[in-house]
């Protein structure tokens, strides 16, 4: 599977469990894939709700292309993002409920050339969780030096 990443948020997984993951594709115009192209987007405000049945990206910002003209596009706007009708559902159900968000986690072109990006349903972590997460990490990584000195 040849892919190039785009953008990724890298926030996420620091900030967030990561419960589920759906890979939608992308409703944009040709000064925003050429901006993509050249790896102008950022994920770090950026989520998803469910409106009319349909899945919308909020918040993302891809930057104006190096040689637009004087029509260029909107960094902010809202992007529709295209699942399956079940996929909809499902999402629809996971964010209703209390706690739970739809965040992306990373952008790429697949082998086809279509931009795609991969959607998590999340539930936000708690300082706590997020202090023991990182404790684990250091911990984890002395075992991996003390392992790798004695090899």
């Amino acid at each position: 599977m040849d892919r190039t990443l785009v953008a990724k948020n890298k926030k996420a997984f620091h900030s967030f469990h990561i419960i589920d993951r759906y890979e939608a594709g992308l409703v944009l115009t040709g000064s925003e894939v050429k901006s993509l192209r050249e790896g102008k987007m950022s994920l770090q405000e950026a989520y998803v709700l469910v409106r009319d049945s349909e899945a919308v990206l909020i918040g993302a910002h891809i930057s104006s292309y190096s040689s637009t003209g004087y029509k260029g596009h909107d960094p902010k706007a809202n992007r529709k993002l295209l699942l399956n009708k079940r996929e909809i559902i499902k999402l629809k159900q996971s964010i209703s409920q209390k706690g739970l968000t739809a965040i992306p986690l990373e952008v790429y072109f697949n082998e086809k050339g279509w931009a795609k990006i991969v959607v998590a349903t999340a539930k936000g972590k708690r300082l706590y969780d997020k202090k023991e997460a990182l404790k684990e990490r250091d911990i984890r990584r002395d075992m991996d030096r003390e392992l790798a000195k004695h090899k």
